[in-house]
């Protein structure tokens, strides 16, 4: 699919015959997307959509009315990162560890991300968001795979960014997940031991187009990554923001973003450090220097007897 222009409030690319697309509309504070570089911009930005909990506590409500807050929150960085230039987000929506939840929370959690992608897949189509479900099948509910399902088919030609909403998602869960696969293709012949390399197990991830991460994110001030796409955050930048995830907006996500373009990334690698030849070696000894070890001979020997 050709790239489709976008300019803010308009729809642009019927006039030629392509898919129209829909540009996000404007924050309604007025704010504006910080000039960071492109080439500084995260191409992968993964969040961990925290403090649901906490935001309901301090209001008085159940946990699960934090839950449904917290809706707004990731349709508005979703459009930040169009804005922006960022080309994934992946959002972690229910863990593999949520089922110890109370049950009744549990069920809250199942209908309602069933509901979210339900009611918010004709507007994140339009904005040509392509939908990608990573997590496992076993105990999840037929419904909510089947909107997973449905919303990820509907927008797979979409390019302008791809959420991958991670639902009954363990990071721990995916690589033992592509070890199976490939102890599988093993005792069938089909690879060797000898063979399995870094990439063999990036390709038995579940979604392993997807990038590796850049730029990881977390709302609550909580700083840890909770079991979220383990293999995928081995060189990610780790931003942690206070906000509480329903209070999250796009200005949170282009804060984290300007501090990410903040950072060196090195990838293990190192520049050699200038040397001025002119500076004193810390490690050479001066002639001139008293060898601590050294005795003196006219010194007392404190342990000797008079």
């Amino acid at each position: 699919m050709s790239p489709i222009g976008r300019r803010r409030g308009r729809v642009v690319g019927a006039e030629r015959g392509e898919k129209v697309v829909v540009a996000p509309e404007a924050h309604p504070s007025g704010a504006v997307v910080p000039g960071v570089p492109r080439e500084l911009v995260p191409k992968h930005v993964a969040i961990v959509m925290d403090g649901n909990g906490r935001w309901a506590k301090q209001r008085g409500l159940a946990r699960t009315e934090g839950h449904r807050a917290g809706e707004a929150s990731l349709l508005d960085v979703i459009k930040g990162g169009i804005e922006i230039g960022v080309k994934y987000i992946s959002a972690y929506a229910f863990s593999t560890e949520n089922w110890a939840r109370s049950p009744e929370e549990v069920r809250f959690l199942m209908g309602f991300n069933r509901e979210v992608i339900h009611r918010r897949r004709d507007e994140l189509d339009a904005m040509g968001v392509r939908v990608v479900w990573s997590g496992r099948r076993p105990r999840l509910w037929k419904s909510v795979i089947d909107e997973l399902e449905y919303a990820q088919e509907r927008t797979k030609d979409n390019d302008t960014i791809t959420l991958q909403f991670c639902v009954n998602y363990g990071g721990r869960a995916e690589i033992a997940d592509a070890m199976r696969e490939i102890a599988e293709e093993v005792a069938e012949g089909k690879l060797k031991p000898g063979r399995i390399t870094e990439q063999t197990i990036a390709r038995h991830l579940y979604a392993p187009d997807i990038p590796e991460v850049d730029l990881f994110v977390r709302s609550s001030g909580e700083q840890r990554t909770s079991n979220f796409l383990v293999w995928q955050l081995a060189y990610a930048e780790m931003v942690f923001l206070d906000t509480l995830w329903p209070d999250f907006d796009r200005r949170d996500l282009w804060r984290a973003i300007e501090i990410y373009a903040q950072r060196d990334r090195r990838y293990g690698g190192a520049i050699p450090n200038e040397v001025n030849p002119t500076s004193v070696d810390p490690t050479s000894v001066s002639p001139t220097s008293v060898n601590p070890t050294s005795v003196n001979p006219t010194s007392v020997n404190p342990t000797s007897v008079k």
